[in-house]
Formats: C-alpha cells, sequence, structure tokens
C-alpha cells in the first residue's frame, strides 16, 4: 500500500512539474519576477524548458545586499544584455559605487524601453543621468537618487510620465523647468534636497500631488489641478540671509500658491512661511482656495510679518476644517512697514465658519502664540477642539488661566493641553 502511494505522489509531482513547464514564456516571466533575481536566473539549470524563461520576466529588482562587487557588475551585465522584449519595472539599489559601469547600464537599460525605472545608487559622488535614459519614450515611473540631471538638446519630454521623483540631486533652473513642462501628464512630483536650483518654475497642468523640501531663492507653481502641495523651504536657504524687501510691491503668497485653485490639503514647513512673507501682504487675494481644507505650517509667532501673511491664507481659505500649527522659535525681520501693519490689523476680521479642529505645536505660552489662540476661539463658529503641546519651560498656571477664560464663539470649543 505505501509503495502505491509513493508511486500517485511521484506520478502527481510529475504532472504539476510538466504543468509549470508548459506554461506560457509570458506566465513563467511574471511567475519568476517574485522571486530574487539571482534564484530566477538559477531557474535555467531545472530543465531545457527553464533554461531561458528568467529573460521574459517583466519586473526586475536588483540589490547588492550580499554580493561582491565583482559579482554584482557580472550579475546586472548578464541581465540587461540577455533579457528579452521589454522590462516593465526595473529597480536597483545599492551602497557600493559603480560609477564606471552606470553609463553602461544606462544604455543597455534603454533598449529595453522601461515603462518604469528606480536607481538608487548612493554610494560615492552623484551620477550623472544618461542621456540615453531621456529617449524613453514609454516611460511613466521615475525615481533617481544620488543623481546630476542635465538634458540633452534633443529632449523630445517624457510623453507618459505620471510619476517623477528626484532626491539628493543637483542640476539647473532651466533644466528642471524643461524637465517638467515636457510631461504633459505628470500627476505625482516629488522634488527634495537639491542643489544648483535658485528659481523653481513648476508647470504642470495635470500635476495633482507635490512635494518640494530644499534650499531655493524664489517658486513658481503654475498647476491649477493640484490637490496636495507639501513645501519645505531649508532654514540656510540664500532667500533669507537678508531682511525682506520692505517696498516690494510683490505679493509671495499670490505668487507662489495664487494659480492653486483645486488646493486641498497645504503644507507649509521650515523657512517657508517666511518666504510667503516677504513683500507685500495683502488681506484679499485675487484667487480663493475655496476647496482648501486643510492646512498645517511651521509659524514663527514673534515675526509679524510671518503671522499677517497666515492671516492672509486663512482668509482666502473660507472652507478650511483643520489646521495644524508647529511654533518656530527665531527672531524676526528688524525691517517691517508699520504703516501696513495698522492697516492689517484693521482689515483682519475673519471667519473661518468651518474651521473644526485646530492644534498648535511645540507651545510655549509667549504672548503672540496665546493670542493666536484667543483668535482661532473668537473666529470659528463650528470649532470643536484646539490641541495644544505644551513645550514651555516656566509655570504654566497663568497660561492655562488666560486660555481658559478666553471667550469662544463656538460652545462646543474644548481647549486640550498636553504634556
Amino acid at each position: 500500500m505505501s509503495t502505491c502511494k509513493k508511486t500517485r505522489a511521484e506520478a502527481t509531482s510529475v504532472v504539476s512539474s510538466d504543468r509549470l513547464s508548459s506554461l506560457p514564456p509570458k506566465i513563467k516571466g511574471n511567475v519568476l519576477s517574485r522571486l530574487d533575481v539571482r534564484e530566477a536566473v538559477r531557474t535555467s539549470t531545472l530543465s531545457s524548458t527553464w533554461r531561458d524563461a528568467w529573460t521574459d520576466m517583466p519586473k526586475i529588482s536588483l540589490r547588492d545586499r550580499n554580493f561582491t562587487r565583482t559579482r554584482f557588475v557580472t550579475l546586472v551585465d548578464m541581465v540587461l544584455a540577455l533579457h528579452k522584449g521589454t522590462i516593465e519595472e526595473f529597480d536597483i539599489s545599492s551602497e557600493k559605487s559603480y560609477h564606471d559601469e552606470f553609463a553602461r547600464w544606462m544604455l543597455m537599460l534603454s533598449r529595453r524601453s522601461p515603462r518604469s525605472v528606480t536607481i538608487k545608487l548612493n554610494s560615492g559622488p552623484r551620477y550623472k543621468i544618461s542621456s540615453c535614459v531621456f529617449s524613453i519614450g514609454d516611460l511613466k515611473f521615475l525615481q533617481l537618487e544620488n543623481c546630476i540631471i542635465s538634458l540633452p538638446r534633443a529632449f523630445q519630454g517624457f510623453k507618459s510620465l505620471t510619476y517623477l521623483s528626484l532626491n539628493n540631486f543637483s542640476s539647473t533652473d532651466r533644466n528642471i523647468q524643461n524637465l517638467i513642462s515636457f510631461c504633459p501628464v505628470l500627476k505625482d512630483l516629488i522634488l527634495t534636497t537639491f542643489e544648483g536650483i535658485n528659481q523653481l518654475n513648476i508647470q504642470a497642468p495635470k500635476l495633482e500631488y507635490l512635494r518640494v523640501y530644499g534650499d531655493f531663492e524664489d517658486i513658481n507653481l503654475e498647476a491649477p489641478n493640484l490637490k496636495v502641495a507639501i513645501l519645505y523651504l531649508g532654514h540656510q536657504a540664500k532667500a533669507y540671509q537678508s531682511v525682506p524687501i520692505v517696498h516690494d510691491k510683490e505679493n509671495h503668497i499670490k505668487k507662489s500658491l495664487g494659480g492653486l485653485s483645486e488646493i486641498k490639503i497645504l503644507g507649509i514647513t521650515g523657512s517657508f512661511m517666511k518666504y510667503l512673507s516677504k513683500g507685500r501682504i495683502l488681506t484679499k487675494l485675487p484667487s480663493v482656495f475655496t476647496r482648501l481644507e486643510n492646512i498645517y505650517l511651521n509659524i514663527c509667532f514673534w515675526d509679524r510679518r510671518q503671522v499677517f501673511a497666515a492671516y492672509s491664507l486663512f482668509q482666502n481659505a473660507p472652507n478650511l476644517k483643520k489646521l495644524a500649527v508647529w511654533v518656530r522659535m527665531s527672531y524676526p525681520s528688524s525691517t517691517w512697514d508699520q504703516c501696513q501693519a495698522r492697516i492689517l490689523e484693521h482689515t483682519l476680521q475673519m471667519q473661518m465658519d468651518h474651521l473644526v479642529t485646530a492644534s498648535v505645536g511645540c507651545f510655549r505660552g509667549l504672548d503672540n502664540e496665546v493670542d493666536f489662540v484667543g483668535k482661532l476661539l473668537s473666529w470659528a463658529p463650528a470649532l470643536e477642539e484646539v490641541k495644544i503641546e505644551w513645550k514651555g519651560e516656566t509655570d504654566c498656571s497663568m497660561v492655562f488661566a488666560k486660555l481658559l477664560a478666553m471667550p469662544r464663539v463656538s460652545a462646543r470649543a474644548k481647549v486640550i493641553v498636553t504634556f
């Protein structure tokens, strides 16, 4: 009986093996894409039917974790040289340096017409992205780290690209502007930790998500369909090594955010609030952010310019529902137009009719911070709670007494303090 069972099991194994071996090449490639590349290549030794199966893998992910440098170079060369047809997704990352091989790999990759490319080679100086990469016409997803972006003169754009992420890179104003504007269907854009860019111009009619984290002097956004924007300006940005221009007639909220008619979530972090406070501050802007429901920002309450710029932004977001503020401790500019300040104080009669929740982080109990909370309580009839994260070093009882005694337009509004 046991011999019969063993025979049936072996027969079943043979049938299953035959079924797998008889699968179409495309399906075999999809199956092998779920394996480590090294393991997928090893299946070529199973039988003649599996010898070239890995060359149809639509997804290739290469990691050099347990490889010597020489063995990893051999693996990448072999995969790119012997692969058949199109590579749907190509992903390579490492902690070793491959500068001598990089240009060759990019040329071999471009010939496979990938739809998605992720390159994270973070060891050593930045890699210059070869011009052949910018000729991949069907690219939809591009993520690059530790690189130099220099567009070739013949660059015609990525007509199908919807996602672009550049991290730890260097380029120029013109190159980045052209790269973005030549991607007509771009929806997601991430630019973080960059050098060489002073005037950041983003023209992207289909863009829906934007995250910028870096140092720059000026920014201009033309993205009428943008829904989420997270904007960080470095603390050491060149724009803030001098005082704001007092007689500048330009309003920076209008200039940088004025065209974002579809914006729903806005994050202002780092020194970006200080950038928005430069120049002329208007209480009423030509554009109104009617869809904006969620704002979070870093602000220095010692700097009246920043405070008024924030109020200007709130006043032009009539449907704001959630507000989160983190207090930054830095010294205000000594230059301030006192006449303009008086005009702003008299014209700030704000109604935040839809604000439901607000929070203030790094709250130290300074008069300007307490005054801000008081204005929220008096401006928001639908307000339910204000959460305060206490970071003060002095006795908090006096501050709490002020907060509790403040008049509030909403009978449901609670002030919650956490330590």
